[in-house]
């Protein structure tokens, strides 16, 4: 098989902008850096060129296990082949195997445009969308398994109880108690704090940063970074008062909170959204220790 060629792209004029210029200042950012860095780094990797694939099959492995079914108790891998088509992604592949050859593959899905969050996946040994995850981008045969560190319900589907509970334990809604004395006005919010916040409102609840995170494998009652990551939103927006901001800090500075990352960076690099994970849990660490701060 051949590999995709790039051709050189066009040198393009210097800027005149000034140092100045916020979008510069914005393009300095970690969080731009990183996702730079990111792309860089797919851009790099070999893919499959989608026209030599076309008119053959996929071949993908799949895990199956149904506990509630006589000679399926114990875990083992079935191996389906798919025939290929352009833009095919791992849920197609999923759902053409339980379509076509077996309808008893049991796996999650809705949106099929990478905003549900449903359909996480272990393709290959990495935390991801099936329906984002394209197959002209992985190695063959496809291994796919449930997200690890959880347990596995049926086939691809896994208990999302724990995950929601400790989602919940954040108090992932907006609190305030000050409102305008007016119906119709609006509680505003600076742009300067949206943009800091932005990022952080990306999240769709797919649990695949808290299946990569080792510490919350070993710790049942570690928050996870899901779950500070939506404390960080709501904590660092400007319209909820000061009181309400220490409560918030007060959740994640618990013994299984914030202090219990150890800075692995595992759920931003699997994070479908590209949110700044770790990140905000290191902010959230410095808040928690202004706030205990004193001086007299």
């Amino acid at each position: 098989m051949s590999t995709q060629q790039q051709e050189p792209e066009p040198q393009e004029p210097e800027s005149q902008e000034s140092p100045e210029d916020p979008e510069m200042k914005g393009a300095e950012s970690p969080q731009n850096q990183r996702l730079k860095e990111k792309e860089q780094g797919l851009a790099q990797e070999e893919t499959v060129d989608e026209s030599d694939l076309e008119g053959e099959t996929v071949h993908i492995k799949v895990f199956r296990y149904d506990p509630e079914v006589e000679g399926k108790q114990e875990p083992r891998f079935d191996d389906f082949y798919v025939p290929f088509e352009k833009g095919m992604t791992v849920l197609d592949a999923v759902m053409y195997a339980r379509d076509e050859y077996d309808s008893s593959l049991t796996f999650r899905h809705s949106c099929r445009q990478a905003v549900c969050g449903s359909d996480a996946f272990f393709v290959n040994g990495k935390q991801q969308l099936g329906c984002k995850t394209q197959i002209s981008d992985l190695e063959q045969p496809i291994r796919i398994e449930p997200l690890p560190h959880q347990e596995v319900v049926k086939d691809l589907v896994v208990d999302m109880d724990h995950f929601y509970d400790q989602m919940h334990a954040v108090e992932p809604y907006f609190q305030q108690e000050d409102l305008p004395d007016g119906d119709l006005e609006e509680q505003r919010q600076s742009r300067e704090n949206r943009e800091k916040v932005k990022m952080s409102t990306r999240c769709i609840w797919c649990a695949a940063c808290m299946s990569s995170c080792n510490i919350a494998a070993g710790d049942n009652d570690y928050l996870g970074p899901a779950a500070i990551n939506k404390a960080y939103r709501f904590a660092m927006d400007e319209r909820e008062d000061e009181e309400i901001k220490e409560h918030r800090l007060r959740i994640v500075e618990q013994e299984h909170g914030v202090w219990r990352c150890q800075t692995q960076f595992s759920c931003t690099e699997v994070c479908p959204k590209d949110i700044p994970l770790t990140e905000h849990i290191q902010e959230l660490k410095r808040e928690a220790v202004k706030k205990n701060l004193k001086f007299w």
